[in-house]
């Protein structure tokens, strides 16, 4: 990239301290120029649907309720890096699986931060960790059946929600279990959401992030 091009920077997340201090560590640095924050998805995709999308987006990988890498696959010219607090190398597989120009840690220094910016711009990949460590494979019913257990559903909720006995959804998870060697539920659960193995990480139900709340957990 030319040096008297500046770099097009838009940031987006739903935590102001991250998102202003994000822009403001980016904004110091003397080719990015921060053009836009949100702290929204709707925010992200009238950012990059504008007429003067910019170079490279940082998107929180959980807004709310809501998944930053639905956003990906629509980006244009866009370069899109995934910002979380959870580094789970299932996340960077996913996102890199979904199109993203990179993952990065809200733990890494600020200049490491800075020098993926300007390697996004230039085209590059960046991730942190590698990914070539793969979930495992899950038809799509089991796929469904791990996702609302895992959204802390009962084997009777979920079988009521697939339109299946309960029965049929203990079949589908001990298939899971002997795979994968989980020992329970609560682990599958807990695997599940840690390490991405669904397309998208999973929205916790009102009730589960209640009790995350509770005892001071937060998704990704």
């Amino acid at each position: 990239m030319a040096s008297d091009k500046l770099i097009r920077v838009a940031v987006v997340d739903d935590h102001p301290v991250f998102r202003d201090g994000t822009a403001a560590v980016l904004a110091r640095e003397p080719d990015i120029e921060v053009v836009a924050v949100g702290g929204s998805l709707d925010e992200a995709r009238s950012i990059i649907d504008g007429a003067d999308a910019p170079d490279v987006l940082i998107l929180d990988v959980r807004l709310g309720e809501e998944n930053g890498l639905s956003l990906l696959g629509r980006h244009g010219r866009t370069a899109v890096i995934m910002f979380s607090a959870f580094d789970y190398p299932q996340y960077h597989h996913v996102a890199l699986r979904a199109g993203a120009a990179g993952f990065v840690a809200k733990s890494v220094e600020t200049r490491e931060l800075i020098e993926a910016v300007r390697a996004a711009a230039a085209g590059r990949l960046v991730f942190e960790r590698r990914v070539d460590s793969q979930p495992p494979v899950l038809t799509p019913r089991e796929a469904e059946v791990v996702r609302l257990v895992a959204d802390g559903l009962t084997n009777e909720e979920v079988g009521h929600a697939l339109g299946v006995t309960s029965k049929t959804v203990e079949a589908h998870l001990s298939r899971v279990f002997e795979r994968t060697g989980i020992q329970s539920r609560t682990e599958l659960a807990t695997r599940a959401i840690r390490e991405a193995w669904l397309d998208l990480p999973v929205v916790r139900s009102k009730t589960a992030r209640n009790e995350e709340q509770r005892r001071g957990v937060r998704g990704p």
